[in-house]
């Protein structure tokens, strides 16, 4: 018990000491991707949405929209990020993108949502302009 309780001490530090990246800031990938309208493919469900995105940090937290979360970067190179973040009183999650093309992402994410575990595999292509 005494060890899971550190372990849990040094996840809430690793968040508190290391900086997140800001809302407005701009990951080497993210930066690339062509803003517009979005479709993303559900690999496992099958299901499709579509979602305008105005900068490619917003495939972040699909399962998060809107919310106000803190970030680390696990991974930031010309082709791929790694994310992981915690939204206060709604849970946390942990996001892979790899970049096709600048209108063609694949993304991986898992985390927690309301109390309730999530785990989906996407592919994610702008397919126009937002309306």
């Amino acid at each position: 018990m005494r060890k899971l309780a550190l372990m849990g001490l040094a996840v809430v530090a690793a968040f508190a000491t290391v900086p997140a990246w800001s809302q407005g800031g701009t990951l080497a990938m993210l930066g690339k991707l062509e803003p517009g309208l979005w479709q993303i493919h559900d690999r496992d469900s099958g299901a499709i949405s579509r979602l305008c995105v105005k900068n490619g940090g917003q495939l972040l937290q699909l399962r998060h929209l809107g919310s106000d979360c803190k970030r680390i970067v696990i991974e930031d190179s010309a082709d791929a990020v790694t994310v992981q973040y915690a939204c206060h009183g709604n849970g946390f999650g942990r996001t892979s993108i790899r970049k096709e093309t600048e209108r063609l992402v694949q993304i991986e994410s898992q985390g927690i949502v309301n109390g309730r575990p999530f785990q989906f595999s996407a592919e994610a292509r702008r397919t126009g302009s937002c309306r």
